[in-house]
């Protein structure tokens, strides 16, 4: 796959909680856990299973950042 996005995370499928309209996909990159809500629908379409192996692609300008 060639994107010209700079901001890629290579890492594993650790969990998927699926809803209704949109899933939370928990990805491991190395070690540490990247969490991701896209459409359940394109859940569906990427057929994505616990175990695969994804690309989280970040946009640096749709980060948010949090602080407990």
């Amino acid at each position: 796959m060639n994107i010209s996005a700079r901001n890629q995370l290579k890492g594993k499928v650790k969990e998927l909680k699926k809803g209704p309209v949109s899933t939370e996909v928990v990805i491991d990159v190395n070690g540490s856990e990247v969490v991701s809500s896209i459409t359940t629908a394109s859940a569906e379409s990427l057929n994505l299973s616990v175990g695969d192996d994804v690309v989280a692609i970040v946009k640096a300008s749709n980060v948010m950042v949090g602080k407990e």
